[in-house]
């Protein structure tokens, strides 16, 4: 894994951040939309060649909510690492840095986020922090590469354009972010969405344990069925899932 040391935003090519939006309002006007979110992802994932993107947001420093992904495969990678409560997405968040990763030499530092990656087809994840203002991170992007390779520094230069805009946009669609003094980058984010919380409540309640026990219990469940930890509080809050120690047992 390589932790670039330079400060995101710090000398940026003017020129990379003027073509990146240029590039992000074409996109939107091909697609008849108006400038979001989704088009400067789109735009991203074409400039940086990539295979997948994905974008997680940090309410109040705690809460980690996948906000955006560019297809099945990189909703999957991001939810991983909200289940396994770390991985190159919490790391540059937590550093506000980027954060390259080559798959294959760091399998042992996320062994959850890592195993799917590898699975999925994923040999290179580049994780950016999402900043605004005097460099406060609201969240981060993963940038997902089925090929490895080595970040050069137009490449990065290009990113840090990207992530700036995407940053932006996020926060534009997410409002609530806005609570900055307490997203501190010293610790990376921990916690779920809401419905995942109330799905783990209910879960302790029906088996009576712990709402902690219940929680490790739907992580296991999601993992080893592959699913989405929110696919599975939705499940348990329709009643079609009830999840016991040693095993899990339709509703």
């Amino acid at each position: 894994m390589t932790v670039l040391q330079e400060g995101m935003g710090l000398g940026m090519d003017v020129r990379q951040s003027i073509a990146a939006w240029e590039r992000v309002v074409e996109v939107s006007s091909a697609s008849g939309r108006v400038v979001a979110l989704p088009s400067a992802a789109t735009a991203c994932v074409e400039a940086a060649g990539a295979d997948g993107l994905g974008v997680s947001v940090i309410t109040s420093g705690e809460i980690r909510t996948v906000v955006y992904a560019a297809d099945e495969r990189s909703h999957r990678l991001e939810d991983a690492q909200l289940v396994a409560g770390e991985g190159p997405c919490t790391e540059a968040y937590r550093l506000r840095r980027i954060v390259d990763v080559d798959v294959q030499s760091v399998s042992e530092q996320w062994p959850v986020f890592m195993r799917l990656a590898g699975e999925l087809g994923i040999r290179r994840v580049v994780a950016l922090p999402l900043l605004v203002g005097g460099g406060v991170p609201v969240g981060a992007m993963d940038v997902y590469h089925t090929t490895p390779g080595p970040l050069g520094p137009a490449d990065r230069d290009k990113l840090q354009a990207y992530a700036r805009i995407l940053a932006l946009l996020t926060l534009d669609s997410h409002p609530a972010l806005i609570g900055w003094e307490q997203a501190a980058p010293a610790t990376g984010p921990v916690g779920y969405p809401p419905v995942v919380h109330q799905a783990a409540g209910t879960a302790a309640e029906a088996s009576n344990v712990t709402v902690s026990e219940a929680l490790a219990r739907m992580r296991a469940h999601a993992f080893r069925h592959q699913q989405l930890l929110n696919d599975v509080a939705h499940d348990i809050l329709a009643r079609r899932l009830r999840l016991e120690e040693e095993r899990d047992t339709p509703g």
